[in-house]
């Protein structure tokens, strides 16, 4: 159990569930490089927060730049008043809710009032609602040809914590305007998705005796025991093809990473250091990782060959970098800049390569943690905490658009996506 809060302090500072879709944004791209669009909305009754949720996903796509002006209208109607005819494009739309959600969008040309998108979705779930605006925006970002956005798509897993020694695991959009709470009862800790498609997710379990690893399927609920270990169990990264897991255990005292290869069942381990490592991260082809070690006598970034034995540092600033993603050759850490003993400290998010290079940071104040790539390496997704309150922050990196989400609730003990 020491192992086990010893990652735990590497992995979860205290994350918070989110409360609200309103946002705060940060522009840093010529405004002239982005499409100009406003927002009509034809609904029936009015609903702020699908509405917000629009002007989200139009912001962070880095590709828009949306009028945050709410306006009413007729969704039949191709009019347009003179002071739309600042956009270049007009999305008309119109939800209606029930026992589950319709949804018809109609985007309008503003320099000639011609139609030159329509389509309707539905989805039975209302609760699931925001997914109709994420693909609605998906949808006219591939018509517009721009860079693909696929990530608004898809599920956010995380675990919170309820009551003493017990949490809960959640599905939730990327706004957290949708959460599902999947699994219930017991500890059950570092939900990470099994494959590209979101059909399963790893976790694991601390309700018996040892520390057991399962995998979930969530739409027919099927679960299948992976492995177990003493001590501590823990998966924090899956292959490209799903085959292999990369485990942080500590079957003999001190925490380190293994490869588990699901098919043969075969178990390597790959480093063997007398202290803390953890939060293996496959890089480049994947026939090498980047990990957190207390190696310098406190928390850093290291790499090293899976099947060799020499680690070398990949950061050189910081005196405690405990926090760590990759996507390719591209990593992003978190970094303690202040050193306060009885006070808050400054955390900042760097980008960096697997060799180093081109390091540059990406927030500048607050305790930003948890960065997580999306799975095409574009945006990062973390946690921030300010005197204000924490946050669910995302940032593209091609574009430089950031948008927080503020947070309130239950502390969440651990995130993916």
């Amino acid at each position: 159990m020491k192992q086990f809060f010893t990652v735990l302090i590497f992995l979860s500072l205290g994350i918070q569930t989110l409360l609200a879709v309103d946002a705060t944004l940060k522009i840093e791209k010529d405004v002239e490089q982005r499409t100009r669009i406003a927002l009509v909305d034809g609904s029936a009754v009015k609903n702020d927060t699908f509405f917000k949720i629009l002007l989200s996903d139009l912001k962070i796509s880095g590709h828009f730049l949306a009028d945050e002006t709410y306006r009413k209208g007729d969704i039949t109607s191709n009019y347009l008043p003179p002071d739309l005819k600042n956009s270049e494009y007009v999305l008309k739309y119109a939800l209606t809710q029930g026992r589950g959600s319709k949804l018809l969008i109609r985007l309008i040309k503003a320099s000639d009032n011609t139609e030159i998108f329509k389509k309707s979705y539905a989805i039975p779930n209302g609760a699931k609602t925001p997914f109709l605006a994420h693909k609605a925006i998906y949808d006219i970002n591939a018509l517009l040809k721009y860079p693909d956005i696929s990530w608004i798509n898809r599920y956010v897993v995380f675990s919170r914590y309820t009551t003493p020694k017990h949490s809960e695991i959640v599905l939730a959009d990327y706004t957290f305007s949708y959460q599902k709470v999947i699994i219930r009862g017991g500890l059950n800790l570092f939900p990470i998705w099994a494959d590209k498609d979101q059909k399963s997710f790893y976790y694991s379990s601390y309700r018996g005796l040892m520390p057991t690893l399962y995998r979930l399927n969530i739409y027919n609920g099927h679960k299948e025991k992976i492995i177990s270990s003493e001590g501590m169990l823990v998966c924090s990264d899956v292959s490209q093809d799903g085959h292999k897991l990369l485990l942080t255990m500590a079957p003999e005292g001190q925490a380190d990473i293994y490869q588990l290869d699901l098919n043969t069942g075969a178990k390597l381990r790959i480093t063997r250091f007398g202290g803390i490592d953890v939060s293996g991260k496959y890089i480049e082809d994947e026939s090498r990782i980047v990990f957190v070690s207390n190696r310098l006598g406190y928390a850093n970034i290291f790499k090293k060959s899976i099947h060799g034995n020499a680690a070398s540092q990949v950061v050189y600033h910081g005196r405690n970098n405990n926090a760590v993603d990759a996507h390719g050759e591209k990593i992003v850490y978190a970094s303690r800049e202040s050193s306060n003993a009885f006070g808050n400290n400054t955390f900042n998010l760097y980008l960096t390569t697997s060799n180093g290079t081109d390091t540059r940071p990406l927030t500048t104040t607050g305790v930003n943690q948890f960065p997580r790539f999306a799975t095409d390496g574009t945006v990062v997704q973390f946690i921030k905490h300010r005197a204000s309150g924490s946050s669910i922050g995302y940032i593209n990196l091609g574009t430089s658009q950031s948008l927080l989400f503020p947070l309130k609730g239950r502390k969440i003990q651990s995130i993916d996506w």
